[in-house]
């Protein structure tokens, strides 16, 4: 989850096979799956009132030297203590990004700390973190605005609201695990997508929001598969299961609208349906470089996205410590090859069910019952992750916890 000194330099790409060795290269780094990593996302509400609007000026005095530069542009913007980083979506969603651990139990503790102090930095200012995977007080505001996020808002303005909604009131949790040994990245890439469905429907916490049930399990990705599905739809399908993952991605980025085009000034919008390929193909007055494909690839949000290590997406922020549990989970269920073929089988049947699973949940007897079998399957594997004591019980506890929620839901 480190990336190499030797693919800093910006090359011209003028052609879809050096793309497809750039995308190659730098997207599935093979090796001993050693490392996990965690990204976790909140609203932001004032303490007393959690449906009044926080301004930026507030959050920035909170943060402090914290701060992200898209925030306060004079910020060192430093690390937590932990080395966790903070950053802002354009909502005002406060992200801990954590530096990725050979230990999930070390990476739980270093992160619990990370939050502690955040949380810490916020209640001076008299704000919390929210609990759920989306706004349930608010309707969607701006916070930030950048280039990036003008001509975002402009591209996802052109399907409806929900890329309003997506910018400015969801909050996910993301898992970030190793691609593994050349043999082990096909199964690992397609069980990351295959659990993705019964998992999101066993963890949803988005069910309402700004002041409203929304009829979905998780509002948050509804509005996610709403915006583009050129960019948010999985690139693994059931269909083809077989697809090699490195093939199937380059096809998937290269076929990708432009979302921006970095340049001088503020107006960063691509000429409408202008996609990679096209950019290969002489589209744009320049020709696109290693930078550019990269920073294209950071606009596209798949379930699964493959950035040298697996980011798993899909998951709804978790209310206070409840965050560990789906780390966990999913830590446990890709500790060694022949789990990850367990839970593959456990939920290709439902490996489809996306929109099911962000609308019924755990309502939808094959999601909740996959869901209880991965949950079955990761309290046996948990021991193989060799947490401290007392993180081991309360996360023993806690998916516990969660199975017999969802074995009531599956009744």
């Amino acid at each position: 989850m480190v990336t190499s000194p030797e693919l800093d330099q910006s090359e011209i790409l003028r052609e879809s096979a050096a793309a497809h060795r750039h995308l190659a290269r730098i997207c599935f780094k093979t090796g001993p799956p050693t490392y996990t990593g965690v990204e976790l996302e909140w609203t932001v509400h004032d303490a007393a009132d959690p449906a009044r609007g926080v301004d930026p000026a507030r959050l920035r005095a909170a943060l402090g030297r914290h701060s992200p530069v898209t925030l306060d542009p004079a910020s060192p913007a430093e690390p937590l203590r932990h080395g966790g980083t903070v950053t802002l979506e354009p909502g005002g969603q406060l992200e801990i990004s954590t530096p990725p651990r050979t230990s999930t139990g070390a990476l739980i503790q270093a992160t619990e700390a990370d939050i502690a102090q955040v949380t810490g930095l916020l209640a001076t200012a008299g704000l919390t973190l929210g609990r759920s995977g989306i706004d349930p007080y608010r309707r969607p505001r701006p916070m930030l605005d950048t280039p990036r996020y003008r001509a975002m808002r402009r591209m996802f303005d052109r399907r409806g609201p929900a890329g309003r909604t997506m910018m400015y009131s969801t909050a996910g949790l993301q898992v970030c695990l190793d691609v593994g040994e050349p043999e082990q990245v096909a199964p690992r890439w397609a069980a990351a997508h295959a659990v993705g469905p019964p998992l999101l429907a066993a963890f949803a916490s988005a069910g309402r929001h700004a002041g409203r049930r929304t009829g979905w399990a998780s509002a948050r990705m509804a509005a996610w598969l709403a915006i583009d599905p050129a960019r948010t739809r999985p690139v693994w399908v059931p269909d083809d299961p077989d697809d090699d993952p490195t093939a199937a991605w380059v096809r998937y980025v290269l076929a990708a609208p432009l979302l921006c085009v970095r340049r001088s000034g503020e107006d960063w919008s691509p000429p409408p349906g202008v996609t990679f390929a096209d950019w290969l193909d002489g589209a744009l007055p320049r020709p696109p470089t290693t930078d550019d494909l990269d920073y294209h690839v950071s606009t596209l949000f798949p379930p699964v996205r493959p950035r040298g290590y697996l980011e798993l997406r899909y998951l709804d922020a978790q209310p206070d410590r409840d965050w560990r549990l789906p780390l966990a989970v999913l830590s446990a269920l890709f500790s060694d090859p022949g789990t990850v073929r367990a839970a593959y089988a456990i939920a290709a049947p439902v490996a489809h069910r996306w929109s099911v699973a962000a609308r019924r949940g755990l309502a939808d007897p094959a999601l909740a019952a996959a869901a209880a079998a991965l949950l079955d399957l990761a309290l046996a594997a948990l021991p193989r992750l060799g947490l401290p004591a007392g993180v081991d019980d309360d996360i023993h506890e806690g998916v516990r916890r969660r199975l017999a929620a969802v074995r009531t839901a599956d009744r």
